[in-house]
């Protein structure tokens, strides 16, 4: 890191029209040898979660080994380059075990609460994310992102006879609050960097038209803005506004593409019909929003539960949902193996990029917890007992990695209030907590 006299606030944000620029961590943000000792000392700390529904292959999922000795499973193996950057945790349950619904609704919030047996109302919690993000919020431009793969929604009866809104989030603002999922890849990338103030249809098509990008409203500001910073700088800089230029055209794409009729395919604007494409292109929206410190918090849930997608790319023809409801037949469960194991890619693939992302004196993947999991484990029995739960990344250096550790009947809520700690935000009580997870050392040691 290149110290300089010049002196760039954390948040400086280039503005146009209707347009609004954050920028990474430039060495001219860290104008003295004081300022770096405090940087590296306290870097900045993000959170996020990355939900997989339906439960999981547990047998093909669980470590034999605890401690730093475990080997990887078929399911953890995608995850091979990060394994020392993994906490493996067996034995934790969900305070809730009311199918479906409960898995998710209680993922981040370890509430015992009954659900209000109504497709109208809805009863949980205020979840770790949104807690969070009300302290982190004021030093963001925005609070939290709140992600899925899957259609937004929360009307209507999904689960049992309950509310849509159990499945198709894994965050709630308040106890009767759910905040509904953004899949719509323009939609998120008009929220971290502006639009022409309008979200009409016909004003979208005719921004398409124009084939103008967002960062053309700042370009004279960024030329400016390049002539005042250090080489490395300029080169961070242009790196990132190609990250965002490439986005923006990928979007465009997947828009011109949604007026071609496709055989049973509905999509709606501005998402790519390939599965995939969609994934990698909102993964790459909450790389830059994490980057550029739009954002410290995201959940992100690959696919609701009860989701119903299949998997031919991987040979699995069986939608999902069905599929995890496997009788334990030996050969569903290996079907259904194949589908946790490339979630797990999938998820590896972002923690690539989210390493290879300069973040100070480290990457974004050494300064972030994810939470990453179900609120289930065997589906077919909609067991709340031992989840498949991953705690990834540096913790700002707040985590020690590289081990499986277990935890005889302990409630999944006690981890929530455990990360609360990691971010100096200590809580008493989480749901139906009895205190906290001994993570830095072996259970028991």
């Amino acid at each position: 890191m290149m110290i300089t006299k010049r002196c760039l606030p954390r948040r400086t944000i280039l503005r146009g029209l209707g347009a609004a620029l954050g920028l990474p961590l430039l060495d001219a943000m860290v104008p003295a040898f004081s300022a770096l000792v405090k940087t590296a000392a306290r870097p900045v700390h993000r959170f996020q979660a990355f939900y997989v529904p339906n439960g999981m292959a547990m047998d093909y999922w669980t470590p034999a080994a605890e401690g730093s000795h475990f080997e990887l499973t078929p399911i953890l193996e995608p995850l091979a380059p990060f394994r020392n950057q993994l906490l493996v945790l067996s034995g934790l349950r969900s305070p809730w075990n009311q199918v479906h619904a409960g898995a998710s609704a209680s993922f981040l919030s370890g509430t015992p609460r009954l659900p209000v047996r109504s497709e109208t109302e809805t009863l949980a919690d205020t979840t770790i994310d949104q807690r969070l993000a009300r302290e982190f919020g004021t030093e963001t431009q925005l609070a939290s992102l709140e992600l899925s793969m899957d259609n937004k929604g929360n009307a209507g009866e999904c689960s049992g006879g309950l509310s849509c809104a159990y499945v198709n989030t894994i965050s709630w603002r308040t106890p009767t609050m759910p905040l509904p999922m953004e899949n719509n890849p323009r939609v998120v990338f008009e929220r971290l960097f502006g639009d022409s103030g309008t979200t009409e249809l016909a004003a979208r098509h005719a921004r398409l038209r124009q084939n103008k990008s967002i960062l053309d409203s700042v370009t004279e500001k960024l030329a400016d803005l390049e002539r005042e910073l250090g080489p490395e700088d300029q080169v961070r800089v242009n790196e990132y506004t190609e990250a965002v230029r490439h986005i923006e055209r990928r979007i465009q794409r997947a828009e011109e593409q949604s007026d071609v009729e496709l055989p049973l395919v509905e999509q709606a604007q501005g998402i790519p019909p390939v599965f995939e494409e969609h994934l990698t292109l909102m993964c790459d929206l909450q790389l830059l929003a994490l980057q550029t410190n739009l954002t410290r918090i995201i959940t992100f849930m690959i696919s609701r539960e009860q989701g119903g997608r299949a998997y031919p790319q991987i040979g699995v023809p069986d939608a999902h949902h069905p599929l995890s409801h496997h009788q334990n037949n030996p050969d569903r469960i290996a079907l259904m193996s194949k589908i946790n194991a490339y979630h797990a890619k999938l998820f590896s693939d972002y923690l690539a990029k989210l390493r290879a992302t300069a973040d100070g004196d480290g990457s974004l993947l050494d300064h972030m917890t994810i939470l990453y999991g179900c609120g289930i484990s065997n589906s077919t029995e909609h067991s709340p007992d031992n989840l498949p739960i991953l705690v990834v990344g540096g913790g700002a250096g707040r985590l020690q990695r590289g081990r499986h550790l277990k935890y005889p009947d302990t409630s999944l809520a006690n981890l929530l209030v455990t990360l609360m700690d990691k971010f100096d935000m200590p809580v008493e009580r989480l749901g139906n907590s009895t205190g906290k997870l001994q993570i830095d050392t072996l259970p028991g040691v």
